[in-house]
């Protein structure tokens, strides 16, 4: 009884990151400074981690002090930086579709680096997932931008590997904690790259304050705890499809925001994505093999059916 409702608390937890990150092209387009990738990402990572530091009141110790380092350059330094430039070198939907290809990224470095195997349903959910945000958000008259592309791709493959790395190395603390460690770093990484290529902070404006407040606090910090609490309990692959709902919430800020268009291809672009993120859950998939059997039980009751009490209480 008690592990019956249990399979949707984790992925209900975790899908707050990519409701998040979805906001992050409206936010970066809306409010931000233009053309400024890399001081988005250390003011994205960096207040939010010290402040982290100050309140828990907890430093690594031995080697995660360099494993904090990387964790935090993999998944949200360098991720961050490559994704703002994708986000202002490419059509959103361009640079929606190669993000939406984390999943199998993850999924083939879990089982290189892990020995974590790929269901069928996750890869059949990821390939599902990516078609689904390609039919979503990508548009003919995309223009590709070669940089702007390998800033994309970049970014897929970085957070995959510190998400992978994530679930090898066992945590010596609480996840905010370590959220914390990793924001701090990959401020601290970014910040003299910033200062170098992109020279002295702009001019901010109170649109622009409080577009670094929403992605600070709410697409950072609380995005990447709940997004660590996925992956520190569920198969990597399964916590990477559920980041396919980070699209799907960009689209519908476009059409609620932007005004854009929404029509039947969108649609099945959002059942497609969602199916596909269903598809890769292991839990669902044994929930509604487990609820299947339990209906057929109660219409036609026998002593195979209906055990004991103590062994099925549901009966």
């Amino acid at each position: 009884m008690e592990d019956t409702p249990r399979w949707w608390r984790d992925p209900l937890v975790t899908v707050v990151a990519p409701v998040a990150w979805g906001t992050t092209y409206t936010v970066t387009a809306e409010m931000l400074p233009p053309d400024r990738p890399l001081f988005c990402a250390v003011v994205r990572a960096l207040p939010v981690g010290l402040t982290i530091l100050v309140l828990r009141r907890t430093l690594p110790r031995g080697s995660w002090w360099w494993r904090s380092l990387v964790l935090g350059t993999c998944t949200m330094g360098l991720f961050f930086a490559l994704l703002f430039v994708a986000a202002y070198r490419l059509p959103g939907g361009l640079a929606a579709t190669v993000t939406a290809m984390s999943p199998l990224a993850v999924m083939a470095l879990a089982a290189l680096l892990i020995g974590e195997r790929a269901t069928v349903g996750g890869v059949v959910g990821g390939v599902t997932g990516t078609a689904g945000v390609a039919l979503l958000v990508l548009r003919a008259d995309a223009s590709i931008d070669p940089v702007g592309l390998l800033a994309a791709v970049g970014a897929v493959g970085s957070a995959a590997l510190g998400f992978v790395l994530l679930k090898k190395w066992e945590r010596p603390t609480d996840l905010l904690t370590m959220t914390g460690w990793q924001l701090t770093a990959a401020g601290l990484v970014l910040l003299p790259v910033a200062a170098v290529v992109e020279g002295p902070p702009p001019s901010l404006d109170g649109r622009s304050v409080a577009g670094f407040l929403w992605l600070g606090v709410v697409g950072t910090g609380l995005a990447y705890a709940c997004w660590f609490h996925g992956l520190t309990r569920m198969t990597a692959g399964s916590t990477a499809l559920i980041g396919l709902v980070n699209p799907v919430v960009g689209t519908l800020l476009g059409v609620v925001v932007a005004h854009e268009a929404f029509g039947t291809a969108q649609a099945v672009g959002v059942a497609l994505v969602l199916g596909g993120v269903v598809a890769g859950q292991p839990a669902a998939l044994s929930a509604v093999r487990r609820f299947g059997p339990s209906r057929l039980s109660h219409r036609a009751p026998t002593v195979e059916a209906c055990p004991t009490a103590s062994s099925r209480p549901t009966c």
